[in-house]
């Protein structure tokens, strides 16, 4: 797809402006007659995190149809399930507990990457192999969690993405081999020696993301205008994981005025 770049004056109204644009897209995939669900993944950070709470406040949240959205995730810590380093635990407490408990959704609508069930110790003593085959275990549970949902054809509607200052996005960062992944069978994939920490991480591929529908790169602050500049301009740059990013119908970078002045021009 045709990249856009769009600019609002801040990071405030920045996130307001997705929320609402990722409302609107949900009620326009569910007005297709042909459509029973909408799949929306999100993520984390500062810039993923607010936009949920963004939509936790919009004036337009009420007018989803809820019991028909399914909330997945691009990519998580793999942490202990009850800590602060999820991704899923901050998705929760902005948005999706208040739709839980309003009765607006379902528990089971909600698909959160598996976490690391072992205890400290024993995920400080494993062997390298035995922590590799732990990640490729969690990777795959995930993988057939889509496939069953969405059949072996799976595909996200709408990917929310932060983009890190190093150009990253979910977690694939520069220069990885997860950057590299080319086979379209393979939807998720673990990793061990993250540059960002914790080390331990499940990712999205790029060649499943690549199905998505729309898909939104989204980045505030002058800190990220570097990272907003290189990956709107190349195209397939291992150094600069967003690049690699592809959608069906909409593909978007979406940021402030501090992040976006270098790629205006």
């Amino acid at each position: 797809m045709q990249r856009e770049l769009i600019t609002y004056p801040d990071q405030r109204l920045m996130a307001e402006a997705v929320a609402a644009r990722t409302l609107l897209t949900i009620n326009d995939v569910l007005c297709d007659p042909d459509r029973r669900r909408v799949d929306l993944a999100v993520t984390g950070g500062t810039d993923g995190t607010a936009i949920l709470s963004a939509m936790a406040d919009s004036p337009l949240l009420d007018s989803v149809d809820w019991h028909r959205v399914h909330v997945w995730w691009s990519d998580e810590r793999f942490v202990p399930a009850d800590s602060d380093e999820r991704n899923d635990r901050g998705a929760m407490a902005a948005l999706l507990n208040r739709l839980i408990a309003s009765g607006a959704m379902d528990a089971a609508q909600i698909h959160p990457m598996p976490a690391d069930t072992r205890s400290s110790r024993e995920a400080a003593n494993a062997s390298g192999q035995e922590t590799a085959q732990v990640l490729m275990d969690a990777a795959s549970h995930y993988q057939m969690e889509l496939l069953h949902e969405l059949g072996q054809d799976a595909a996200m509607d709408i990917m929310l993405f932060g983009l890190g200052p190093d150009g990253h996005v979910a977690s694939l960062f520069p220069d990885r081999r997860e950057v590299l992944i080319d086979d379209p069978e393979l939807l998720v994939v673990g990793l061990d020696g993250s540059p960002k920490p914790p080390a331990r991480r499940l990712t999205m591929t790029i060649p499943f993301i690549r199905r998505t529908s729309y898909v939104w790169v989204c980045g505030s602050r002058q800190a990220k205008a570097q990272a907003m500049d290189a990956t709107f301009h190349a195209s397939c740059d291992p150094h600069a994981p967003a690049s690699w990013l592809d959608a069906t119908r909409q593909l978007l970078w979406i940021g402030d005025r501090a992040s976006t002045v270098q790629a205006r021009h």
